[in-house]
């Protein structure tokens, strides 16, 4: 759990508090909570403890963690494929954007002014981003109990069945062609381009430490899921 900054005050009090409410909790180290809620095209005139980025990264871990305990108790019924397919879909940027969208987040998310000047059109991928920062604040904040409890209040409600039958993205093709060969395969980024408003990500994956599809999107997922494409059709598994 990390230390709380009772000297570093948060530049958006109201904004923080309005997140609080939201989220049914409240924090001992506030500038934790904000620096979840602020974007990347804030960061050049925010002054944040935390980087909203290495918050998504833990946070991403962590959700993939608690769905996936959930799926395994909740769905005695589904194999490996199944249960796959349902978390891969909880787990989208579709999913969390919504979720976050419902739960009034967008209002909390702190702006830069070249985000703000392109009327937002990032939203939906900042709403993606926040849901798991988010899930790594109340982590770091308050710990693992306070995280799924704020996932098993937005989140887990929409697992089921009918989930585990629609279409399968590439990343959970290609996991489940790999499994069945004994392999996994893995993801980086390996660079970024563009200004926050309007940045691109690429991203390889690999298997055995070997790069077998590359890919870029709008956000991190997506360059992954393409990533993922490239490496089916490299090995005639579409």
């Amino acid at each position: 759990m990390d230390e709380a900054h009772p000297e570093f005050i948060p530049e958006h009090p109201q904004i923080v508090a309005r997140a609080e409410k939201i989220l049914g909790y409240e924090f001992t180290d506030k500038p934790l909570l904000e620096a979840a809620l602020t974007h990347p095209s804030a960061l050049d005139r925010e002054t944040t403890l935390h980087n909203y980025e290495r918050l998504e990264f833990l946070g991403d871990s962590i959700l993939g963690a608690i769905v996936a305990e959930h799926l395994f108790r909740s769905f005695k019924d589904l194999d490996e494929g199944g249960l796959t397919r349902i978390k891969v879909a909880l787990v989208s940027g579709a999913t969390l954007a919504k979720v976050s969208y419902e739960m009034g987040i967008a209002d909390c998310i702190i702006f830069g002014e070249s985000e703000s000047g392109t009327d937002k059109r990032g939203l939906h991928s900042a709403l993606e981003n926040v849901y798991e920062s988010i899930v790594a604040a109340l982590y770091l904040d308050g710990g693992l109990t306070v995280a799924k409890t704020w996932i098993g209040r937005t989140l887990l409600p929409h697992a089921s069945h009918e989930l585990a039958n629609i279409p399968e993205s590439p990343k959970s093709s290609l996991q489940e062609y790999l499994q069945a060969r004994r392999k996994s395969p893995a993801y980086r980024i390996i660079g970024q381009e563009g200004p926050p408003h309007d940045r691109t990500f690429f991203a390889e994956a690999l298997v055995d430490g070997e790069v077998i599809g590359e890919g870029s999107g709008r956000s991190k997922k997506q360059a992954e899921a393409d990533a993922a494409a490239a490496a089916l059709k490299k090995l005639g598994a579409e």
